[in-house]
């Protein structure tokens, strides 16, 4: 989906940049606190780091807020990170209770990382001197959480919570590839049933119902690919290349429509070659689906059931409207 409604960072005034910085520091305190409170019991260093984490997040709070009141006064104009382009959404507090120390770290990582391509960002835009100054400075505090994370990770935990160069390679890999090529597998291989099924009933002709199969899959690639690319820069999300994230998008959403509009190649002129055809695109359409659900599961941490259901609810819902159409 395309970030309608959301400005992009340089189209901010300096007044909105200070407090877009003082609402990110606030919120990303009260994650730290919760990952303090939710690794406090079995994982004590890891509670340690994220304790003070929060409270540096809460002290940068306090220094920006000082600034802002000494140049705007004390009213904070209401923008949030939801309302500018490029930022990914934070995962809500209350789940947070389901990660693991690991994966806290990793969200912490990821925040840190989008943290300081925002102050880079905004000090290359600030116009006050004391702004900019303030702006790199955090940018420089924020990259150091790693390292100080890294000592504390040595110092106290065991080795096998110590692999964060894979982690990072991992978590880059996901953002980078694995979501965008699952967005557009979704959206190519249930997209595209209404069209392909509704084709196939009303014109009874395999070769008529691929040809429609393929503008779809085609079609979709090409929107998906584009809206990916153009719905995020990479800059301060840490999402990657626009144009490496469209290409695996468009792909996937392209393949997930082919895959079963191939069946229809089935000549008409075969014994029962419309059923043979039809039969067999139902059987990849499950396959896809369960697919889309094992890839959810791996890497988006979606309990196996859950996501076939709501893959498989889904998909057969647009199928039976395909059908339903066509027949009509």
């Amino acid at each position: 989906m395309l970030a309608f409604g959301k400005k992009p960072l340089s189209d901010l005034t300096e007044r909105e940049v200070l407090a877009l910085a003082i609402a990110n520091e606030e919120e990303d305190s009260r994650i730290y606190q919760e990952f303090a409170d939710v690794a406090a019991e079995g994982f004590p260093a890891s509670a340690e780091m994220f304790r003070a984490m929060a409270e540096e997040e809460r002290e940068h709070r306090a220094r920006l807020f000082e600034l802002f009141r000494s140049r705007f006064g004390e009213n904070l104009p209401p923008i949030r990170r939801e309302d500018v382009r490029g930022f990914m959404s934070r995962r809500p507090v209350w789940l947070t209770r389901n990660l693991s120390p690991e994966a806290m770290r990793e969200e912490a990582a990821l925040m840190e990382i989008q943290a300081a391509n925002f102050y880079d960002k905004a000090a290359s835009q600030a116009l006050d001197t004391r702004v900019r100054e303030l702006f790199l400075h955090l940018a420089e505090v924020e990259r150091g959480h790693r390292k100080k994370a890294d000592a504390l990770e040595g110092e106290h935990l065991t080795p096998e919570h110590l692999a964060d160069e894979a982690a990072t390679r991992h978590r880059q890999f996901v953002l980078t590839y694995v979501q965008p090529g699952l967005a557009g597998l979704i959206d190519g291989s249930v997209s595209t049933l209404a069209p392909l099924f509704a084709a196939a009933f009303a014109t009874q002709s395999n070769w008529e119902t691929f040809l429609v199969g393929l503008a779809a899959s085609v079609g979709a690639g090409i929107s998906m690919g584009i809206t990916e690319a153009m719905s995020d820069d990479g800059i301060i999300s840490g999402r990657g290349p626009p144009v490496v994230r469209g290409i695996v998008c468009g792909l996937m959403t392209c393949l997930g429509g082919l895959g079963h509009t191939l069946p229809y190649l089935v000549p008409s002129s075969w014994p029962n070659g419309f059923w043979i055809a039809t039969t067999l695109a139902g059987i990849i359409v499950a396959i896809e689906l369960v697919a889309i659900s094992w890839i959810r599961t791996k890497y988006m941490d979606t309990p196996f059931l859950r996501s076939v259901f709501q893959v498989v609810v889904g998909g057969v819902l647009v199928l039976l409207a395909g059908i339903v159409i066509g027949g009509s």
